[in-house]
């Protein structure tokens, strides 16, 4: 059965900064490819970041460029979101994503961001 297990969220103040934890199981995972989205109360789930399988191809959504990476690290079945300079428009809960070379989609439980004084 295909697993996806989140760490790191909390509560920040801003300017400060999380790294978050996805753990795949149940696949394949160096063919999969990750990525994060999030979405506040009231909001849609928006795309955060992603990486193809080797993780040589990666995209970001321009509200989050230069301030938050995402990598991988395929020995651990793992992938990150490291998420610096947070600011309150970040708060959101944040998702882990693996999409299969098939398509088949696969979605961790969130983990809450919670950016404020």
């Amino acid at each position: 059965q295909v697993q996806l297990v989140e760490s790191g969220g909390g509560l920040v103040q801003p300017g400060g900064s999380l790294r978050l934890s996805c753990v795949a199981s149940g696949l394949t995972f160096n063919y999969y490819r990750m990525s994060w989205y999030r979405q506040a109360p009231g909001k849609e789930r928006d795309f955060v970041a992603g990486m193809n399988g080797d993780g040589r191809i990666r995209k970001y959504d321009d509200s989050v460029k230069g301030r938050f990476s995402i990598s991988r690290d395929n020995a651990k079945n793992t992938v990150y979101l490291q998420m610096n300079n947070l600011q309150p428009e970040d708060t959101a809960v944040y998702f882990c994503k693996a999409r299969s070379p098939g398509d088949e989609v696969y979605w961790g439980q969130g983990t809450q961001v919670t950016v404020s004084s």
